[in-house]
């Protein structure tokens, strides 16, 4: 298994070269998938409760799983079609969010 985003985003690459997808992932296209899939994995907690929510049979965690992965893949791959450091990226907004949402 990868042990790192870079070699996640490395095979997630080659995956879609292998199958000449680079020519449908514009960023706009990726965004627009990206929608989709986020969509998708709302859809599994849809009706439920809070409670029910965090107790999901294996199941629905199954589903909920595969759709957390496909959100996870459309932004690494319009990461790297942009050109974007994600750990970079999500620390610098942690300090951002820090300042705008200081610890009591």
């Amino acid at each position: 298994m990868p042990g790192d985003l870079d070699e996640l985003t490395s095979e997630i690459r080659a995956f879609a070269q292998a199958r000449d997808w680079h020519r449908y992932h514009a960023p706009k296209n990726l965004v627009m998938a990206l929608s989709v899939e986020v969509a998708e994995l709302m859809e599994n907690f849809q009706w439920l409760t809070n409670e029910e929510s965090d107790a999901l049979d294996p199941v629905a965690r199954s589903g909920v799983i595969d759709e957390m992965a496909d959100v996870q893949v459309y932004l690494l791959e319009l990461a790297d079609r942009l050109g974007v450091d994600m750990v970079a990226a999500v620390r610098q907004k942690m300090v951002k969010n820090a300042v705008k949402y200081p610890a009591p």
